[in-house]
């Protein structure tokens, strides 16, 4: 029988690496974009032709208004595994950050992903064994001045993540989070050299992360070979924050 897996923010740099990994692990995919429908619809089109005995659905949804989470639930017909990769940072000081800015964070990063997950256990259910998985952050654990926010609601989803594992455990749903440190992506563009520098010296590692790195940890998680494993925040950061 096939597999299916909900890839939240596939049209995302890490969330086309994680797709594209799953592919190659024999998932079929409902790849998931709220804006960005053409990287989804290439994407889409990539992974069907790479791999035409699987299945590779593009699913809409805007989770920054309130019933983002019921858009997308409306679109899933059978899913053993569920991995939050969408979002956004947030960059300002905490007095510069409006009520706006906390709602759509909150919505984005916390309530419509666990409003998701209530909506979809009880597909998650019909499987021995199923998954969710949270793309978290280094933030969410260490904190970070000038993302306080984003750091707040990062924090949220690995509180959600303890406390989730331990309720969907006798439904054999595993909950965990990977939190990624530095990882090549645009979203740190904004960064010139001097200041990539300066994080490198703190990396123990001495280099940065790459999507395909956490891609190739969501595949572990989702391999079976991780099944003993639940409610866990693993660091994925190049020794970063330990």
């Amino acid at each position: 029988m096939k597999k299916f897996a909900l890839v939240l923010g596939a049209s995302g740099e890490i969330g086309h690496a994680i797709c594209q990994s799953l592919a190659e692990e024999g998932w079929s995919i409902y790849l998931h974009y709220s804006n960005n429908k053409k990287a989804a619809e290439t994407l889409c089109d990539t992974l069907s032709k790479s791999f035409p005995a699987q299945e590779f659905m593009l699913v809409q949804g805007d989770f920054s208004i309130l019933t983002g989470a019921e858009m997308v639930s409306a679109q899933i017909f059978n899913v053993q595994a569920i991995i939050f990769a969408n979002g956004q940072a947030h960059y300002s000081l905490l007095e510069d950050t409006t009520v706006e800015d906390m709602d759509a964070l909150w919505r984005v990063h916390v309530q419509n992903p666990m409003r998701l997950t209530a909506l979809l256990s009880e597909k998650l259910r019909k499987h021995d064994v199923s998954y969710v998985l949270f793309i978290g952050s280094i933030w969410g654990e260490a904190g970070s001045a000038g993302e306080a926010l984003y750091a707040t609601v990062k924090g949220a989803q690995h509180a959600f993540v303890k406390s989730y594992a331990k309720e969907a455990a006798l439904s054999h749903i595993r909950v965990n989070a990977i939190a990624p440190g530095f990882i090549n992506t645009s979203m740190n563009s904004h960064l010139n050299q001097e200041e990539l520098n300066y994080i490198l010296e703190d990396i123990p590692l001495g280099s940065i992360g790459q999507t395909i790195d956490v891609a190739e940890m969501v595949r572990f998680y989702l391999s079976g070979k991780a099944d003993y494993v639940t409610g866990q925040i693993i660091r994925l950061n190049g020794g970063w924050y330990i």
